[in-house]
């Protein structure tokens, strides 16, 4: 009897750790850096630092203050582009405004972002015209080029999977596969649906890395029809790179487990140098 008393008590405290651990971690950001080494890279892009936020989730447990916070920690990071890949709030259209109104302060040349579900959800038209005052330009079925010295690479993003269109053709119209190209789809399942080469590189949030895991290696809720190969990491299909952010915020119930927040840090090398 004593030793079944042990181990329920064992079990109990286990249990109590992980459940405090769990409430924990959403607040124990951490920046993952990624080298892209490409001769589809331009010289003059060489060790351009590309700074990745996906789902951020300004709400009821992600405070204005972390979104502050969260700029001050990207900006540190010196970036010469910010990619946005949506949610960036949850449950209330009334923390869009707040969320921008910090993202306003995102130090880099270039800022570009998408909408995620759950900006459709709250309020698209809203989101939009938030974005355009913080200086953040839209991508959703759009591109852009980025010139610098002479060269350039493009970035191009697509609509949301649940709530809009996707069409990549403004991105890959005017491209050869000899140039850099990224793709911002808040979704990473629409990487199942790119047949060109000409796109090198696809950034994606969305599944939040599962957001509770069994230690890191399985989750047992992931949206996513593919199960968990885009759970997070960079995966690679028979045509493009796919990099999946864990997210910097959480949905219901605010709680990670080895699924940590996280900001990507990019850095671009070209293989002409």
């Amino acid at each position: 009897m004593r030793k079944n008393r042990k181990i329920i008590l064992f079990i109990l405290i286990i249990g109590f750790i992980v459940l405090i651990y769990s409430f924990i971690e959403p607040f124990w950001l951490r920046v993952r850096e990624a080298v892209i080494s490409s001769k589809d890279v331009p010289s003059a892009f060489h060790g351009a630092r590309v700074v990745f936020v996906s789902d951020i989730h300004h709400g009821p447990y992600f405070s204005r203050d972390r979104v502050k916070k969260l700029v001050e920690k990207i900006n540190a990071l010196n970036p010469d582009i910010v990619l946005l890949g949506g949610d960036y709030f949850h449950r209330s259209p009334k923390y869009i405004e707040p969320c921008f109104e910090e993202l306003k302060e995102l130090n880099a040349q270039e800022k570009f972002a998408v909408l995620g579900n759950h900006d459709h959800w709250e309020s698209a038209g809203l989101t939009r015209e938030c974005m355009k005052n913080a200086g953040i330009e839209i991508l959703d079925n759009r591109a852009a080029w980025i010139e610098k010295d002479g060269e350039r690479i493009k970035i191009g993003g697509v609509g949301d999977m649940y709530e809009d269109e996707q069409d990549i053709e403004p991105t890959i119209g005017d491209v050869a596969e000899n140039n850099f190209v990224m793709l911002l789809s808040h979704n990473p399942d629409f990487a199942e649906h790119i047949k060109t080469k000409k796109i090198d590189l696809i950034l994606s949030g969305h599944t939040h890395g599962g957001q509770v895991t069994l230690f890191g290696l399985w989750a047992p809720i992931i949206p996513s029809v593919y199960g968990q190969k885009y759970r997070a990491g960079i995966i690679k299909t028979g045509y493009t790179k796919v990099i999946i952010t864990t997210g910097v915020g959480t949905i219901t119930p605010p709680v990670r487990f080895f699924a940590r927040p996280e900001i990507i840090l990019i850095q671009l090398k070209s293989e002409l140098v």
